[in-house]
């Protein structure tokens, strides 16, 4: 079975990773899989990305690193994703991976204008057709998710369709192709988690006038956004198999 590569463009702060583990822990167990089912490739430390047709699909981590810095890894990887999306292969973008296929795909990418975004969201479904695909099956028309970003897109690319926004960003959620989506906010993180980078952004946001403590009060659960990633993972891995993808916690 060709497993689900995991692009992952940054690493969670020391002192989260030491609690919590890291993105590779966060993202196998927000889509369920077993080591088996999922390879890696660290591409902001220089690891070289596969041939589209050896895996079943890819998601794009997260990172404390900016598109707008066009970093040469960051670009390579653009040019992957280009290739990936020409082969018609399975894609999910989180944050800097949301903001990187915009990028790669031609939208824009910057500073986000209301300013950061940070703590637990609603997420606003603002497009529902049959082209959404069964990812989309069950997503509320209003539901919970963990943010916390500067950056985002601020264009996105032509032909990209909108299909949800929250109160500081209208492009959290995009589709680029049936088989291809991307998230703002952060499907892998748990309450426990989101918390934690409150904690250790405290007094930067304190210097932004925002209160952390009142934003830690309103971290909750976010199964809905959990499952979209889990969704997408199954539905790959069953592209690829033809037959049911057993889940592990």
């Amino acid at each position: 079975m060709r497993p689900l590569l995991l692009i992952q463009t940054g690493e969670a702060p020391d002192p989260i990773h030491a609690r919590f583990g890291g993105f590779v822990d966060w993202f196998r167990a927000a889509m369920r899989l077993d080591s088996t089912q999922m390879q890696v490739a660290r591409v902001d430390e220089g690891a070289p990305l596969p041939a589209p047709e050896s895996i079943a699909g890819a998601v794009i981590t997260g990172s404390g690193a900016m598109v707008t810095d066009r970093a040469d890894w960051s670009e390579r990887t653009a040019a992957w994703i280009r290739m990936a999306m020409d082969a018609n292969l399975p894609l999910f973008g989180v944050c800097y991976g949301h903001q990187l296929m915009a990028h790669a795909m031609g939208g824009e990418v910057g500073w986000l204008p209301a300013g950061r975004e940070i703590g637990t969201r609603v997420i606003t479904r603002t497009h529902a057709d049959t082209a959404d695909g069964a990812w989309l099956d069950g997503l509320p028309t209003a539901f919970p998710a963990h943010t916390t970003h500067r950056q985002s897109v601020l264009q996105p690319p032509p032909g990209a369709a909108v299909l949800a926004r929250s109160e500081l960003d209208p492009y959290q959620l995009l589709r680029y192709a049936p088989n291809a989506l991307s998230t703002q906010f952060h499907p892998e993180f748990t309450a426990e988690s989101m918390r934690a980078y409150l904690d250790a952004r405290a007094a930067a946001l304190r210097e932004e006038g925002l209160d952390p403590v009142a934003i830690s009060a309103d971290v909750r659960p976010t199964e809905a956004a959990r499952a979209l990633l889990e969704n997408f993972a199954r539905a790959a891995l069953r592209h690829v198999t033809g037959a049911p993808v057993a889940s592990t916690s």
